[in-house]
């Protein structure tokens, strides 16, 4: 996305998405762009062309909540991608950015960690690792502190062996990756993630064009683990108080289920008592260290 334009970019992105047939409209004849042309989107709207034209030029950046609304409707956008639309349509203050910084785990987060039981992680706003649990690690041995799981989900092989539905999984995980970002995608960490990513997997570029925004929500997750064979578990992430951007994520299953079993095998296959981050429970921190900010996976 780029920074000058980037209301017009979110909006040719999901013109390209949407077809005339999921519209009711005709389709016939040789059409040269994928999606809609831009006259249909501007009639549909109420707009004219020449304006749609200007907002995805640029050449307009003040459109009204109406319009925006309209278009939202048109392009068949939901209640998330529709606010995110008029978030790219606000306009933005100009702050010089200060270097980013990997924030610290709360200590309620960390002992939450600790006693949980289940597979846990904590990330940042960027999808990198700051804290672990040894459940976690059991189940996902991918995920280590200071690991980003888009990295892992795109240029990881272990990691798409492990997913069943590895390139549902991955889209889902680009889509929150952007809603949370919003407009904040000029950090510094963020370019460099998504330059990498672009260069490194056609499948990221894919997915990255489109534009996808999604709410953070419970979803299922399908496995083939190593250890103990197929799981079929649920996702759900909370944002963490503190730190702007900070979330945990937690694997559970249906309670009584086989999946729960395998879980709880899975468990119990992990040596150890929880810990912090996969730390050592007796090793002493080093000068100046505090364990909390500072977790090591169990390898």
């Amino acid at each position: 996305m780029s920074e000058e334009n980037r209301l017009g970019d979110y909006l040719r992105a999901r013109r390209e998405v949407v077809t005339p047939d999921d519209l009711g409209l005709p389709s016939h004849g040789v059409r040269r762009v994928p999606g809609l042309r831009r006259e249909e989107v501007a009639l549909l709207a109420g707009i004219s062309s020449d304006y749609y034209l200007r907002l995805e030029q640029g050449r307009d950046r003040n459109p009204s909540a109406q319009v925006l609304d309209a278009l939202a409707r048109v392009l068949l956008l939901d209640d998330t991608a529709t606010a995110y639309l008029h978030q790219l349509a606000a306009p933005r203050p100009r702050t010089r950015r200060r270097p980013s910084r990997r924030p610290a785990v709360p200590p309620a987060t960390a002992r939450l960690l600790e006693s949980i039981g289940l597979p846990a992680f904590v990330t940042d706003r960027t999808l990198d690792v700051i804290a672990v649990n040894p459940w976690a690690a059991a189940l996902m041995p991918t995920v280590r502190v200071g690991e980003n799981r888009l990295r892992s989900f795109f240029l990881d092989p272990a990691e798409r062996d492990l997913h069943a539905d590895w390139q549902a999984t991955a889209a889902q995980c680009v889509a929150v990756f952007r809603r949370r970002l919003g407009t904040d995608v000029d950090d510094p960490r963020v370019v460099r993630l998504v330059g990498e990513l672009s260069l490194q997997s056609a499948e990221f570029r894919k997915v990255w064009a489109r534009h996808d925004v999604r709410p953070v929500v419970d979803k299922p997750i399908r496995m083939n683990h190593p250890q103990v064979g197929e799981l079929s578990l649920t996702l759900s992430k909370l944002d963490v108080d503190g730190p702007a951007g900070l979330a945990l994520a937690v694997y559970h299953a249906e309670p009584g289920s086989e999946d729960a079993e395998r879980l709880a095998l899975l468990a119990s296959l992990t040596r150890g008592p929880a810990r912090r981050g996969g730390a050592d429970a007796d090793r002493s921190p080093r000068p100046g260290e505090n364990r909390l900010d500072h977790p090591r996976p169990t390898t």
